[in-house]
C-alpha cells in the first residue's frame, strides 16, 4: 500500500498520494504511515488507497483505525465518492461528540459552585447548611400537588427556590409560568391569571387565555402575593380550592390543574391583623413554607457566589477576563450587611469588575456603600483588627439605617430593631447624627 487519504476535523479535506517513485529502500508503507497519522491525530479519519490490496491488509487497515480501503482500479473514484460520505457522516459525529465533550467540561468547571449534589440539581450556589436544608426540603415536597409559599427578604432568591420546586418535580415536563402580582393593578392582574373573552371590557378585541390555563398541568409562579386586593384574594381562593375559574366576561367554568408557588417578603402576620390579606388564603398557601434566610445570616455564601457571580461576567464580557477579588476586597464584601441580598451583590460584583483596572478587584474597586468612606473619602471598614473592622462593620450599619430613613433617628432604630434610646447611644459612640 503506498498511498493514503486524510480528511481534516474542520471539514476541509486534505490528500497525499504515494507511488512507487516517492519512495526509497526502507521508505515506511501506508500501514506504517496510517500509525503515525493516529499517533498524533487519533480523531482524523484516514483513508488507504491501494493499487494491489488483500483481504489481510484491509483487515489490518481497519484494526489500525483506517477510515476505509480502498483498492485502485476502474471503479475508484466512484469507491473514494462513497467513502468520503461516509467520513463526512463520521466527521458529524466526531463534531457532536466535541460538542459534548465541551457542555460537560463547562458542566464540570460550574460544579464546584454547588456544596451539595442537591445543589447541584437545581442550581442554587451555595456554603451554607441552611440552603442544604432547605434544598433537602424541595426535594421531599416538589412533586406534591399542593401550593407552597416561599417566604424572604427581597433579593434572597424566591423565584430560584420557585423554579426548583418545578423542575425538581413531577411536573418538570410542563409548564413553569410566572407572574409578578406587584407589578399590576387589580383589573390588569384578573385579566392576566384568568383571560378574558372577547368584548369582555374596552380593548378586549379578541379572547385571551389567562396564566392559569398556560400553566396547566404544571406550575404558576405567583411573586409578591402580599400586595395584592382582598377581592383579588377571594377569587385567588376559589381557583386553589376547585382548581376553576370563568375567564372575564365569560360563563364557561374551566378546569385546570395547577400547582401553585407563591412568594412574598410581606409579613403577612401583620397584614392579617391590619385586615389587608385574608387568613383562609394565608392558610391555604402555607401548605408546605420554605423560609428563605437573608444573606447577612449566611454569610458563608458570599464567597461562593462572588466566584460564580465572576466567572458569570466574564463568559459574558471576554474583556473583562477572569478577574478575581482580593482577600481585603472579600473581607468588605462578608461585613456589608446586603439589604438587596443575593441580587444586590450580584450588581455589585459586577460594578466592581468593571470598574478594576487590574486582574485583581480591591476593596476600593467596590461600591461605595459596600466599603463606606471617610471624610477624605477613603474607604473604611477593610482591614484592621477585628475590633476596629466591627467597629466599622456597626458603623456602617448606622449610616446606612439613617440614609434609608431620610435621617429619621426613630425610623432608622425600628428599621434595626433597636430602642430609640439604644439607637442614640450608638450615635454618640460612633459621633454620628441624625434629625
Amino acid at each position: 500500500m503506498r498511498g493514503w487519504l486524510g480528511y481534516g476535523f474542520s471539514g476541509s479535506p486534505r490528500t497525499c498520494g504515494w507511488n512507487s517513485t516517492n519512495f526509497g529502500a526502507g521508505e515506511p508503507d501506508g500501514i506504517e504511515i496510517l500509525k503515525e497519522i493516529r499517533s498524533f491525530r487519533a480523531d482524523l479519519p484516514v483513508i488507504l488507497l491501494t493499487g494491489k490490496g488483500s483481504v489481510d491488509a484491509a483487515v489490518e487497515a481497519v484494526q489500525e483505525g483506517a477510515a476505509d480501503f480502498i483498492e485502485k482500479d476502474l471503479f475508484v473514484e466512484d469507491k473514494l465518492e462513497l467513502s468520503m460520505e461516509k467520513v463526512e457522516r463520521m466527521l458529524d459525529v466526531l463534531r457532536e461528540n466535541a460538542r459534548l465533550r465541551a457542555e460537560n467540561e463547562a458542566l464540570d468547571r460550574d460544579n464546584i459552585f454547588y456544596r451539595t449534589e442537591l445543589g447541584q440539581r437545581y442550581k442554587i450556589v451555595s456554603g451554607s447548611e441552611r440552603i442544604d436544608t432547605i434544598l433537602q426540603q424541595i426535594e421531599q415536597i416538589a412533586s406534591i400537588p399542593r401550593p407552597v409559599l416561599v417566604r424572604g427578604e427581597r433579593g434572597t432568591g424566591k423565584e430560584l427556590i420557585a423554579a426548583a420546586l418545578h423542575y425538581g418535580g413531577a411536573r418538570a415536563q410542563r409548564p413553569f409560568v410566572k407572574l409578578n402580582c406587584a407589578a399590576l393593578s387589580e383589573s390588569l392582574l384578573e385579566s392576566e391569571l384568568f383571560g378574558h373573552e372577547k368584548g369582555a371590557f374596552t380593548g378586549a378585541s379578541d379572547m385571551r387565555r389567562g396564566r392559569f390555563e398556560t400553566a396547566d398541568g404544571g406550575t404558576l409562579f405567583l411573586d409578591e402575593i402580599g400586595n395584592t386586593t382582598l377581592e383579588f384574594q377571594q377569587n385567588l381562593l376559589r381557583v386553589l380550592e376547585y382548581q376553576e375559574f370563568e375567564r372575564i366576561g365569560g360563563n364557561k367554568t374551566i378546569r385546570v390543574d395547577v400547582r401553585v408557588v407563591a412568594a412574598t417578603n410581606a409579613d403577612l402576620e401583620a397584614e392579617i391583623e391590619a385586615g389587608r390579606f385574608r387568613a383562609d388564603l394565608y392558610d391555604r398557601l402555607r401548605f408546605s413554607e420554605i423560609g428563605l434566610p437573608p444573606l447577612r445570616e449566611r454569610r458563608e455564601d458570599i464567597r461562593p457566589l462572588v466566584e460564580y457571580f465572576a466567572r458569570q461576567m466574564a463568559e459574558e464580557v471576554p474583556a473583562i477576563g477572569s478577574r478575581t477579588f482580593g482577600e481585603e476586597a472579600l473581607q468588605a464584601l462578608e461585613a456589608y450587611a446586603w439589604p438587596g441580598n443575593v441580587r444586590e451583590l450580584k450588581f455589585a460584583v459586577e460594578r466592581a469588575l468593571c470598574v478594576a483596572t487590574g486582574e485583581l478587584v480591591e476593596a476600593p474597586d467596590l461600591p461605595a456603600e459596600v466599603v463606606g468612606t471617610d471624610a477624605e473619602g477613603a474607604p473604611t471598614g477593610v482591614g484592621g483588627t477585628y475590633d476596629e473592622q466591627m467597629q466599622n462593620y456597626e458603623a456602617g450599619l448606622l449610616r446606612r439605617s439613617l440614609a434609608a430613613s431620610n435621617r429619621s433617628q426613630k425610623d432608622a432604630a425600628t428599621g434595626l430593631g433597636l430602642t430609640y434610646d439604644r439607637f442614640r447611644h450608638l450615635l454618640r459612640k460612633h459621633e454620628m447624627t441624625g434629625s
